[in-house]
């Protein structure tokens, strides 16, 4: 297990990659989700370095980096993929022993919607 001084190895000799410690990346590196924030996809690039956060007693969690500057711009979503986006959560939202909108997603845990499932639970003794 890596301590937090070990973490750093900007030269990637040890880790194979660029390493650095839990949020001290250097500028014009981002994970997949602060590239969305600002637009942006990591287009096919590898990983270009990586974070280490050690934790007790467990693997040390990694957060990989990816070049902002060879980043490449969100796609725009189609109308196709809204309407496919809107049928998907029309089927989570409509319950299957009453066939209503439910006007919120089922809980997979129940499988149907709250009054049904009051019902159901009514009916067995």
């Amino acid at each position: 297990m890596p301590s937090p001084g070990t973490c750093f190895d900007p030269a990637g000799t040890r880790f194979g990659l660029p390493t650095y410690p839990w949020r001290l990346a250097p500028d014009g590196y981002a994970t997949r989700r602060q590239l969305r924030t600002l637009g942006l996809r990591p287009g096919g690039q590898d990983v270009a370095a990586q974070l280490l956060r050690p934790r007790r007693r467990r693997d040390p969690l990694i957060a990989y980096l990816y070049r902002i500057d060879s980043a490449k711009p969100v796609r725009p979503t189609t109308p196709a993929k809204w309407a496919a986006l809107a049928k998907a959560n029309a089927a989570r939202r409509t319950c299957p022993a009453c066939r209503r909108d439910a006007g919120y997603c089922i809980p997979t845990s129940l499988g149907m919607c709250g009054t049904c499932a009051d019902l159901e639970e009514q009916r067995t003794p």
